[in-house]
C-alpha cells in the first residue's frame, strides 16, 4: 500500500488529522498490507499507526537536516514476516548523500527512504523504497525519476524491489515514462488494469474528486508479478481519510 497521509500539522478544518485519523487507521487495517509506504508523515502520525495497527516496524527520517520531528517518507513493514537487514535514505538531488540537499527546480528537499528486508515466508531478500517527488519542479521530478530508476535497477538481488510514492505527476508524463518506459520497471496498477479508464485520479482534496491524474504509484521490478491492484476510495459520510486515495497492490514473487 502507498498512502499520502496528509501532513498532520496542516490546518484542514474538519479534515484535520484529529478528525480523520481513526478512519485512516481503519483504511490501512482493512487492507492489512505487508508493506506500507507513507508520504507527508510526521513522527506522531507514524506512532499512531504503529500503535493502532500493531505488529509493524517503522523506518523513516525527516527530510530536513537537524529536524527531529519533520516530514518523512515512512515505511511500515509487518515484523512477523520481515526481518530488517539494512535501511537508509538518500536525497533526490545532484548530491544524494548530502542531507537536506535539493537541485534543479525543486521547491523542497526530497528523499527516498529504503529498507532491505528478509522475507521469512519465501526465504528471499528484497528492497522496499518509498518517495515523494517535488510538487512544483517539473525538471526535478524528471531527474528524480531517472535517479530512482537507476538506483532500483542497480540493487541486489536484481529485480527484487518494490517502490511506492506520491510522484506528483500523472501516467504518461516524462517522469512516468522515465521509470515505466524501462521494461525492468512495472506500474502495478496498469499491469492489473491494462486499459486506462476515466476516474483513475488519486488526489481528491478531501472531496472525493477522481478526475485528476493517477499520481500515486506502486512500482516493482521483474522479481514480482502483479496479481491485483486498486485505488482505495474508502470514505465515511462524505469524509475521507486523506486528501489522496491510497493505492494498493497484491504481488507474488516470480520463480
Amino acid at each position: 500500500m502507498s498512502f499520502n497521509v496528509r501532513l498532520g500539522v496542516a490546518d484542514d478544518g474538519d479534515d484535520s488529522w484529529e478528525h480523520r485519523k481513526e478512519l485512516l487507521l481503519e483504511t490501512v487495517r482493512a487492507f492489512a498490507p505487508d508493506l506500507l509506504g507513507t508520504q507527508e508523515t510526521y513522527p506522531f502520525q507514524a506512532e499512531y499507526l504503529l500503535e493502532g495497527l500493531g505488529g509493524y516496524e517503522y523506518v523513516g527520517w525527516p527530510r530536513q537536516p537537524g529536524s527531529q520531528d519533520g516530514e518523512q517518507c515512512g515505511i511500515l513493514f509487518r515484523s512477523e514476516r520481515f526481518e530488517q537487514r539494512d535501511a537508509g535514505q538518500f536525497w533526490l538531488s545532484e548530491t544524494p548523500e548530502q542531507p537536506g540537499s535539493r537541485s534543479w527546480d525543486a521547491a523542497f528537499p526530497r528523499v527516498v527512504t529504503w529498507v532491505r528486508l528478509w522475507d521469512r515466508a519465501q526465504e528471499r531478500e528484497l528492497v522496499f523504497l518509498n518517495t515523494h517527488f517535488d510538487h512544483l519542479g517539473a525538471r526535478a521530478r524528471a531527474e528524480s525519476a531517472r535517479m530512482l530508476r537507476e538506483h532500483a535497477l542497480g540493487l541486489e538481488p536484481p529485480g527484487a524491489w518494490i517502490a511506492t510514492g506520491d510522484f506528483n505527476t500523472p501516467e504518461g508524463s516524462e517522469p512516468w515514462l522515465a521509470l515505466v518506459g524501462d521494461p525492468a520497471v512495472s506500474d502495478t496498477f496498469r499491469a492489473a488494469h491494462p486499459e486506462p479508464e476515466e476516474g483513475e485520479g488519486t488526489f481528491n482534496g478531501f472531496t472525493g474528486e477522481r478526475t485528476g491524474g493517477r499520481i500515486d504509484w506502486i512500482l516493482c521490478g521483474p522479481g514480482f508479478e502483479t496479481l491485483a491492484a486498486a485505488i482505495d476510495r474508502t470514505q465515511r459520510e462524505g469524509r475521507f481519510p486523506s486528501d489522496h486515495f491510497p493505492v494498493t497492490a497484491v504481488l507474488r514473487w516470480r520463480d
